[in-house]
């Protein structure tokens, strides 16, 4: 790229990053410093502010950056990424929302301890919020590492090794400083920018193919070099019965793996009612919906414009197929439209890794502190608050982030997510539905559920084509692969729920009939919530 573009993008990140810290220095000086305040940002956002935040949450560098890359080399099978994550909005609205804002205080294990043993199932609970908040960081600094690369040129392995260092410290800040106060208001403005450059650029698409949609999809497929093919089902998914296996795992983990997600689960706690929640939720999907119909017209465009051979060349996994076609949209390379258009859109997808970050930190770091930490130290004083813990957890949480981030950097993000997905949906959904809906439910049905999703989900992952056994594998001189699928989801999510099931059922101690029914009520009408 050339120097305009450098200078023009590094310029609008440095502003956003210098209103961001504006936001969290304001956020800081005006919080009380109670673990409601840090964790929950005092319960004070409406539902159209949290339902802004959600949306900016959950719009991340896989949905602006990953998904649209893999629709410009994938085209039909890319787009199902687009389906599955807005699908899945609709069991959070029907089965979480509104439950788990009046079950819970600030974690999912606030939910499922109100009827079980505390001890145990907050370090369940704890330790797989924090195996995939961080499986979910990881793409978002591999994210953060394109984006930089691209705008340098290409050739700086250094460039984005600090661009994932330097996103690190970054969230820790904004965790650190401003709590979730800071990271709702940043969410928020993230949301709002993402929004305006996605419009912006679905309507250049649509302007340069004179709003034929149609004309579109022709142009993108006989630049794909597939025809027809890029148009129907098969592409990615289709080659033989484990690829289209791998993509019933993919669908079924990308629709529940939601409702599991800690730092999506801990934003009903910034609303004070559960109406509020739900309501929150109504707003976010209109957002998101709307984002994700773009979202296809923008990797389709990428593929009509850009063309699938260079963003391939620019990055192989198609992280950088929304740039390159803002740089083409604007003039091509050299024009002015071309820099400022790119410099937008790279600023914007910077202020989204950013802002998904310091959320996703933030849930993490509370998981830690209030559900680990509290949990380890029960029977003895504690020697720190839960809010410095959380902290320091967030220190130690970016610390591992920027090591994986940096070892995962040539992975799709849009992938990398789905993994976190497939994760949350394996350990977190059972023991979430279970405790809400299942009377019988038991200590060690609860513990069972989440080890029993989260061990396979993680070992699978481990022993998959993503991580050796191919040359676009984590380790590709390694050949310990043993399961074929890619995505885990089709074998550890059923496992979770058999897990929780066996558990309760082999379980000596009886079921408390007085804890559920209320935990019942306290559900369906908020009766006794905080």
């Amino acid at each position: 790229m050339t120097g305009n573009h450098q200078t023009l993008a590094l310029l609008l990140f440095s502003a956003f990053v210098a209103v961001t810290l504006a936001i969290t220095t304001w956020a800081g000086r005006n919080r009380r410093g109670s673990a409601e305040e840090f964790y929950a940002g005092g319960r004070l956002f409406s539902p159209m502010e949290n339902g802004f935040a959600i949306a900016g949450d959950y719009m991340s560098a896989a949905s602006f950056l990953g998904i649209s890359g893999l629709i410009a080399l994938f085209g039909y099978d890319g787009m199902l990424y687009s389906v599955g994550f807005l699908v899945a909005w609709l069991v959070v609205l029907l089965f979480v929302a509104e439950l788990v804002r009046n079950c819970g205080r600030f974690t999912l294990a606030d939910v499922v301890a109100s009827r079980m043993a505390e001890r145990p199932v907050r370090i369940a609970a704890g330790a797989s919020s924090v195996t995939v908040s961080v499986l979910y960081l990881v793409a978002q600094m591999v994210g953060a590492g394109s984006l930089v690369a691209l705008l340098l040129g290409g050739t700086s392995e250094a460039a984005r090794s600090w661009t994932v260092i330097g996103v690190g410290a970054l969230m820790v800040v904004y965790v650190s400083l401003g709590g979730m106060r800071a990271t709702t208001w940043i969410q928020i403005v993230k949301a709002v920018l993402l929004m305006a450059g996605t419009v912006a650029l679905t309507v250049l698409v649509l302007v340069h193919f004179h709003g034929d949609f149609g004309r579109l999809l022709t142009t993108a497929a006989e630049r794909s070099g597939h025809g027809r093919d890029f148009l129907a089902p098969g592409l990615r998914y289709g080659g033989d019965w484990t690829a289209r296996v791998d993509f019933v795992s993919l669908g079924i983990a990308l629709v529940l793996g939601t409702a599991g997600l800690p730092h999506i689960l801990s934003r009903f706690y910034t609303v004070p009612t559960a109406r509020s929640a739900r309501r929150s939720v109504v707003w976010s999907i209109g957002l998101i919906g709307s984002f994700y119909l773009m979202t296809i017209v923008l990797g389709f465009g990428a593929a009509a414009v850009v063309g699938p051979d260079a963003v391939r060349a620019s990055n192989a996994a198609g992280n950088t197929a929304v740039p390159l076609l803002a740089l083409d949209l604007g003039g091509g390379p050299g024009s002015t439209g071309g820099t400022v258009l790119f410099a937008v859109v790279a600023a914007v997808a910077f202020a989204t890794i950013l802002a998904v970050v310091a959320g996703i930190t933030l849930a993490s770091s509370a998981s830690v502190a209030h559900d680990l930490y509290a949990s380890l130290r029960r029977r003895r004083a504690k020697r720190y608050s839960e809010v410095t813990v959380a902290r320091l957890a967030a220190a130690g949480i970016g610390a591992a982030a920027i090591g994986l981030g940096l070892l995962a950097r040539d992975l799709n993000v849009a992938f990398l997510v789905g993994l976190a997905f497939a994760v949350a949906a394996s350990a977190n959904l059972p023991v979430l539905l279970y405790s809400l809906f299942w009377r019988r439910f038991t200590t060690r049905g609860a513990v069972w559920s989440v080890y029993g999703g989260l061990i396979p989900a993680v070992l699978l992952v481990v022993f998959s084509p993503v991580v050796s056994g191919g040359p676009e594998a984590l380790f590709p001189g390694a050949d310990f692969q043993l399961f074929p699928l890619q995505n885990p989801g089709l074998v550890s999510i059923p496992l979770g729920f058999l897990a929780g099931w066996l558990g309760t059922v082999t379980s000596p101690e009886p079921p408390d009939a007085a804890k559920h029914a209320e935990t019942e009520v306290r559900a369906l009408t908020g009766a006794g919530a905080v």
